[in-house]
């Protein structure tokens, strides 16, 4: 981290200076991990239309949490991506096994789990209200560790990027076709959604339950209306992410707004706009 305070000391704004302000600079280096991570994962949640699986997962981690401090544990975000991991197992079982469309299964799923999750929390008339944080979300109170761990799946994603990004593309257009060429589809999907499962419950705590899912769309949707081939549509939606993360922590900085809120606002901008350029 010594490094990173550093280069951010380079930067011409008051908190970049050495020795103070050390939430707002692990704050911007979150951000710098966060964002591909959602560019990434964004371009196959939109191609494979789960669009609204993160806000499930969302839910699922909710509940894992609250499972995690029944039980007494010094850290139930640790439960809670246990829960999410097992949570989207299931839903990809199910969603094979099944004649249901995703969005029904989703929306099961998602069901369950904020039922589950209030029923935990208020149980023998416990308060919800320690909960309300994760709505919102605060990214300024993120911890060095965190980030750390970050960094490591943004390099497997990267990773399971360069060697199985054409089998993932072909499980999500046609599975049967993969099936056929030999794919494992179902274990393709798995690990997809277990990555997405990992990465939206270690974020939730700092971006909020409220808006995740925005993170996991608006980033490739804005990009496929801008993009002409792969390539750029990888490119369009990770720089965009970036792009609106970094100018929403900032405004949330200066303004003193939800910094969850401010990217959302700056990535319905960012699809505005290609709305524009797509027209023309």
């Amino acid at each position: 981290m010594a490094l990173w305070y550093s280069l951010v000391a380079l930067l011409p704004f008051e908190w970049a200076q050495p020795g103070h302000l050390f939430f707002m600079k692990n704050a911007l280096l979150a951000v710098l991990v966060i964002a591909p991570l959602f560019g990434l994962l964004s371009t196959m949640v939109v191609q494979s239309r789960m669009s609204f699986f993160s806000d499930a997962l969302g839910h699922s981690a909710f509940t894992g949490i609250a499972i995690g401090s029944l039980c007494g544990l010094g850290e139930p975000m640790w439960a809670a991506v246990a829960f999410a991991l097992v949570f989207s197992l299931l839903f990809t079982l199910i969603r094979r096994k099944s004649a249901l469309a995703s969005d029904t299964v989703i929306g099961v799923f998602s069901s369950t789990a904020v039922a589950l999750g209030i029923f935990i929390a208020t149980l023998g008339g416990g308060s919800f209200t320690k909960f309300n944080a994760l709505l919102i979300g605060d990214i300024l109170s993120v911890e060095p560790a965190k980030i750390a761990l970050l960094a490591g799946i943004l390099a497997v994603i990267l990773v399971l990027w360069v060697c199985a990004y054409n089998t993932l593309l072909l499980s999500a257009l046609h599975p049967a076709l993969a099936d056929s060429r030999g794919v494992k589809v179902f274990w393709q999907e798995a690990v997809l959604n277990a990555a997405i499962a990992v990465v939206v419950t270690l974020s939730m705590t700092w971006v909020g339950l409220l808006v995740i899912n925005s993170l996991l769309v608006l980033p490739a949707a804005s990009a496929r209306n801008l993009a002409r081939n792969t390539r750029q549509y990888h490119l369009f939606s990770v720089a965009g992410a970036l792009l609106c993360s970094v100018a929403g922590l900032m405004t949330s900085y200066y303004i003193g707004a939800s910094a969850g809120a401010a990217i959302t606002l700056y990535l319905a901008v960012y699809f505005a706009l290609s709305m524009i350029f797509r027209r023309k």
